[in-house]
């Protein structure tokens, strides 16, 4: 049994690793990133490591550069570019150039007298203005945009400082991973072989929900902006982001991005152009997702969909961006942690 000291030592403990976190947490995302880097490219440190032997640091700065090339810089490119058509698209449907209430009102021409008046009661659309609506939907929210404009420098000073740290992190994870790696393995208060399982899973985790969620979203969005760059369509590189983003939601993922889009052209008469990406995106974006999962994730992360789903949404409700990372690792960890259970408990009552 515990002494009184020990017990107050625990405490202590505990308290203590509270407030760490609490000082820390300002630069959580920095942290929760550089310990995912850290985990994707050890396999590559690794390899550096062994060209250069002994040469620790050299080989976590290379690692750190190549992340930065590979990673940081496209990331900043396509975000810039992303602004760009972000504002000349809005700048489109606010002139009227891009308009809704067009299309729409062409398909209830092409509807019976019937038809449109019964769709006219049921959803309560007045065509003739609906473009006013739309108008004052978008204006506002532009406006809104505009005025957060003046937080930009500090936004971009905070998002600077939180890359720095990232960036410095990541070089002593990469460098003395191993030996942190061992040190948590002694300091948690588990059995040694449930200490491996969970950091294993953990690890595997990580990889798969980078590699099977992460990247297959990124091809995913590359394809469809692909599509609407060849098709001469709107802001693709814009359209290419937002299908990348919802790709990372199982079942209907890309497709609520495209089907809207080609039953928009479909309606308003680019009938060619909207079959086309109706086809491309049942037959290229939808079955990437089948075709490159099972190739990029291997056994690295085994959930039902529906659990990536609530995961992934319940993470992104919780954590804001880094949830659509957060979920999906602690759902992984759930149902690992459960599974040790479920083991010890079929274990223990067969030795009985």
């Amino acid at each position: 049994m515990r002494t009184s000291e020990d017990r107050s030592f625990l405490i202590l403990l505990g308290a203590i690793s509270v407030a760490f976190a609490w000082v820390l947490w300002p630069f959580s995302g920095a942290v929760l990133w550089a310990t995912l880097l850290a985990i994707i490219f050890a396999p590559f440190y690794r390899r550096v490591l062994k060209s250069l032997p002994g040469k620790h640091s050299l080989a976590a700065l290379i690692t750190v550069v190549v992340v930065v090339v590979m990673v940081l810089i496209p990331v900043a490119i396509v975000i810039a570019s992303l602004i760009d058509q972000g504002g000349e698209l809005y700048q489109r449907i606010q002139s009227g150039e891009i308009s809704l209430a067009h299309p729409l009102q062409q398909l209830k021409s092409a509807l019976p007298n019937w038809a449109a008046s019964l769709l006219d009661r049921l959803a309560g659309i007045d065509f003739s203005s609906l473009r006013e609506r739309l108008s004052g939907l978008v204006v506002p929210a532009g406006q809104q945009l505009a005025g957060h404009a003046i937080n930009i420098g500090q936004v971009t000073l905070e998002f600077v400082a939180s890359l720095l740290v990232m960036l410095y992190l990541l070089f002593f994870l990469l460098r003395d991973g191993d030996e942190l790696n061992a040190r948590i393995r002694d300091a948690l208060p588990l059995r040694p072989s449930h200490t491996a399982e969970i950091l294993d899973a953990f690890t595997l985790a990580v990889r798969g929900t980078i590699k099977g969620i992460v990247l297959v979203a990124l091809i995913q969005g590359a394809l469809g902006g692909l599509i609407f760059w060849l098709l001469g369509l709107t802001a693709p590189l814009l359209a290419g982001a937002l299908m990348a983003l919802v790709s990372l939601l199982p079942v209907l993922g890309s497709a609520l991005v495209w089907v809207p889009a080609a039953l928009y052209l479909l309606v308003a008469g680019a009938v060619t152009k909207g079959l086309i990406l109706l086809a491309f995106g049942t037959f290229v974006i939808g079955l990437a997702d089948n075709f490159l999962r099972p190739i990029l994730v291997g056994q690295s992360i085994q959930m039902p969909s529906y659990v990536v789903l609530l995961a992934t949404l319940g993470g992104l409700a919780s954590f804001g961006a880094n949830g659509f990372v957060i979920g999906p690792l602690v759902a992984a960890m759930f149902l690992t942690t459960w599974h040790i259970f479920v083991v010890a408990k079929v274990q223990q009552g067969a030795r009985k």
